[in-house]
Order: structure tokens, then sequence, then C-alpha cells
């Protein structure tokens, strides 16, 4: 399906006026901050480019803003995901007004797999709940199929977690995180969002992420790796050789086999480093 609007349609009333009508003031409790400002809810979606007879996913559409420029630019079929009832009837005017190219799911994204639902290549386009988005990001990054299902994530997020994200090792947002979406992704910082354009105004800058899956490194298992790291940075200002204990019982010969320095610390260690300990534990068996 494929279809380029270029204008808002005139049956669509301003968001504001959704909002209202139907009492969908923003939850924190879902983690929820709309974004009503189409210019800039066109431009997150311009960057997921090119759109045209794509297949997008949106989680945490809430009243449609995001969902209304991913529309209006042209993507072919949007899956919207909803947790909060409140909004469903507001995403059903949309999909009346853009027909054929809205499918509103409501359910929790968490509990889904998404990757059944869509074709593939898919998009994954989101101003993503708060509360969930990390949670969201690592299972997406953790498939057993690699390429996977989407051939793109374009996502908001907090900007301390989109620095977690892209961190360099030796910096101090480097950790689990940066190296679960570098192993085998290229994210990038594509711009900031100031924390006004959203209702309610959260505390933080948001950052629009982008992530592209890159080659499958050879001899790495996901689990392995999250496992590995979650020891590793649950005490990271010790060095690998007491850290790695909660990993496994001989943490010195397993970084001896990874030709790493037992007394370095894990935000020392480059992504590369912790995939060859991730082998070396899955040789050791």
């Amino acid at each position: 399906m494929t279809g380029a609007g270029a204008s808002v349609p005139p049956e669509l009333p301003p968001l504001r006026d959704v909002i209202r009508r139907y009492d969908l003031a923003a939850r924190k409790a879902l983690g929820q901050n709309f974004l009503l400002d189409l210019n800039l809810t066109r431009r997150i979606a311009r960057a997921a480019a090119p759109l045209k007879g794509a297949d997008i996913v949106e989680v945490g559409p809430g009243p449609g803003g995001l969902t209304r420029a991913l529309l209006i630019e042209g993507a072919g079929r949007v899956l919207a995901i909803e947790k909060d009832r409140r909004c469903i009837a507001a995403l059903g005017e949309l999909a009346e007004a853009f027909p054929g190219r809205l499918d509103i799911v409501e359910e929790d994204a968490t509990r889904l797999d998404i990757g059944s639902m869509v074709g593939r290549p898919a998009r994954i386009v989101a101003n993503l709940p708060y509360n969930v988005s990390t949670l969201l990001l690592v299972g997406w990054l953790g498939g057993p199929d690699w390429p996977p299902w989407w051939d793109s994530l374009t996502l908001m997020f907090q900007r301390e977690v989109a620095e977690r994200i892209v961190a360099p090792h030796g910096s101090k947002a480097y950790g689990r995180l940066s190296i679960l979406s570098q192993w085998r992704a290229r994210p990038k910082i594509l711009f900031d969002v100031d924390r006004r354009a959203f209702t309610p105004p959260p505390k933080v800058t948001s950052s629009v992420v982008q992530i592209v899956p890159t080659e499958m490194p050879a001899g790495v298992e996901f689990r392995t790796l999250e496992r590995l790291t979650a020891a590793a940075f649950g005490q990271r200002r010790k060095m690998l050789r007491s850290s790695l204990k909660g990993f496994t019982a001989m943490p010195e010969q397993l970084l001896a086999a990874a030709g790493i320095d037992p007394t370095r610390r894990a935000e020392d260690v480059p992504v590369e480093g912790f995939l060859d300990l991730a082998r070396a534990a899955r040789i050791a068996g």
C-alpha cells in the first residue's frame, strides 16, 4: 500500500481539540509526553525516510501526533500499538482519514511479537513511553534473527539515555546499553528536542536517535553478551577480575583468553573487547 499526502486532510481537527474532546491528559504512570507540533513530528518522520510505501511500527502513539506526520509523509502502512484505551478512538479518526493505511492494536508492546505482525523489512519510528523505552530497545536489539525484521529504528529518548546508547568506551556514559546498542548496529543522535515541545513538558531534553543494523559478529551470542555486560557494569568501579565474578567463577582465565588486562575496568574496554570476552566464554562453555 502506498500513498503520500501533501497536507493534513481538511477533516482532521487540530490535535489539541482531539485531546480535549477525548480527555487525553498525558499520564505520568504510562510515561506519556505528547508531541503536538506538526512541523516537529514531520521532521522526525522524515528522519526515517524514505517512507513511501514502507511498513512503519509506532509504539505509544497517544493521540496520534507522530502518526499523522508519518501518514502525511507517505508511509504505506502504520501499525500503531497503544496500551492506553483512551487513545484508541482518537487514533480511529486517523484511520478513517487515511483509509487502509493505519492499523491500531490496543496492547502492551512489551508483550507482543511485533515482527510477526509486519512485513520485512519494517521501520520502527516512535516517541517511546519513557518508562519502557530501554526495555523495548534491548528487546529489538537482542532478537535471535539477524538481520532483524526492522531495517532502522528512529526513536525518541531522554537525552541521558541517548548519550548512553552512542557513548564510546572511556566515557562516563559508556555502559551496558552502549555495548548492546553498538555490537551489531550503528546508532547516532540525529537532533535534540526541547522539553517545551512536549505536553506536559518533561524535566529533561530529549533526543531522536537512529539505529541501523550492521553485520553480525561471528561467535557471539546476545544472551552471553547481555549477562557479561550486566556483571561487568554492575560494579563498574571495580577491576574486571572482581566484577566478572558475577559472570564466571574463573574471571582471570576468561580475561586472559580474551587478551584483556584483568586490572582494567569495564568502561575502559571497547565493544570489540566485550565481543572477545563473549567468544571466550562460549569456547569455555
